[in-house]
């Protein structure tokens, strides 16, 4: 039952989650099915290991094909470039079955994941920061009145 509950909070938060959020949350997934596969490798478990690398492949692909190539600029050039990247490094690591790739793959997921994440945090932030100068305006206009 407990997974039952777990299941439905990520459903949710998934659902009512900004785009920057979102993105995070992708991120989060493709790391920790790298995770899950790198352990397998180790574990002699072939057939999950190259399960949870085509699930992180799964992610690379739709972050790669929602990038906004027409207003995107040098970034999305830049992160189109990375992604083709990261899959073609993640097809070697299911062939060669070596750890190392998995782990190069996971430590440019893990930057990107960072750099996300302070873009969400400052986003928040200049939201609550929105929010409480309206408050006070709105405030100080009742008080005229």
């Amino acid at each position: 039952m407990v997974g039952y509950g777990t299941k439905q909070y990520k459903r949710t938060e998934i659902t009512t989650a900004d785009k920057g959020r979102l993105i995070v949350l992708l991120y989060e997934g493709a790391i920790t099915f790298l995770v899950r596969a790198k352990d397998a490798l180790e574990k002699q478990d072939y057939e999950a290991k190259c399960n949870f690398i085509n699930r992180a492949q799964d992610i690379i692909t739709e972050l790669n094909s929602s990038l906004n190539m027409s207003d995107g600029g040098e970034v999305a050039i830049n992160l189109r470039q990375l992604y083709n990247f990261i899959s073609e490094h993640l097809v070697k690591a299911k062939i060669k079955e070596e750890a190392k790739l998995i782990d190069q793959v996971v430590d440019m997921l893990s930057s990107l994941l960072d750099a996300w994440r302070q873009v969400v945090v400052s986003r928040e932030a200049q939201s609550a920061l929105d929010t409480a100068a309206d408050r006070q305006q709105n405030a100080s206009t009742s008080i005229r009145v």
